[in-house]
């Protein structure tokens, strides 16, 4: 199956970062473990911490906060990455939809069980969707950053910052849409109708 991945001039990771990824993974391993079994407020840190076979103080290093263990990945700085890769003649909104099906693929479809915890999480725990929105704001800076270097517009302007924040929050709607609805239908195609309505506008209605 087709899924992003880092340029191949990226050195590969050492020891360390190694030791580092499998800490991070441990850790998100027994949140969702531990969500599943009892719940998200019965659900602690040390209980994380112990079922990791880690320190509390380890979990918070990683992980400032017990929302951030469920909703932080490494897929924005790939994405970015990915985005830069394409052609510079490529329209914009082909290259982020390109772009946004990599990321699905790898994200979602390859790990659908976490994707469904992950999404309901965000439309039952207030405060699981309320760091979601700060997350997806620093998504929304980098996404900025890609789009000035590709249009030459200044990454701050208004404009700039409108679409990009248009697009990000049409992301955590569709997230939103698809865990509210039983995770019904596929997660791909909801996010190209939302491509669809942020390019085109809202379609006419069926009668």
């Amino acid at each position: 199956m087709t899924s992003m991945t880092a340029p191949r001039t990226s050195p590969q990771p050492g020891l360390r970062e190694r030791k580092k990824i499998k800490t991070r993974e441990a850790i998100r391993a027994a949140t969702y473990a531990l969500v599943e079994e009892q719940g998200w407020d019965a659900t602690t840190i040390e209980q994380i911490a112990e079922r990791a076979e880690v320190s509390p103080s380890t979990v918070f290093r990683y992980f400032p906060t017990k929302e951030d263990i469920v909703l932080t990945d490494e897929y924005d700085l790939l994405i970015m990455e990915e985005l830069r890769s394409r052609p510079a003649d490529e329209p914009w909104p082909e290259s982020l939809r390109l772009v946004m099906h990599r990321a699905i693929r790898m994200g979602v479809k390859d790990d659908p069980v976490v994707s469904r915890l992950r999404t309901r999480l965000m439309v039952e725990v207030p405060s699981v969707r309320s760091r979601m929105m700060e997350s997806m704001s620093s998504t929304g800076r980098l996404l900025c950053q890609a789009i000035g270097e590709r249009t030459g517009r200044a990454p701050d302007s208004l404009e700039v910052r409108v679409y990009a924040m248009s697009f990000i929050g049409g992301l955590m709607e569709v997230s939103m849409f698809w865990a509210e609805n039983e995770h019904e239908g596929d997660f791909e195609a909801l996010v190209d109708r939302a491509l669809d309505v942020i390019e085109h506008g809202l379609p006419p209605e069926n009668h």
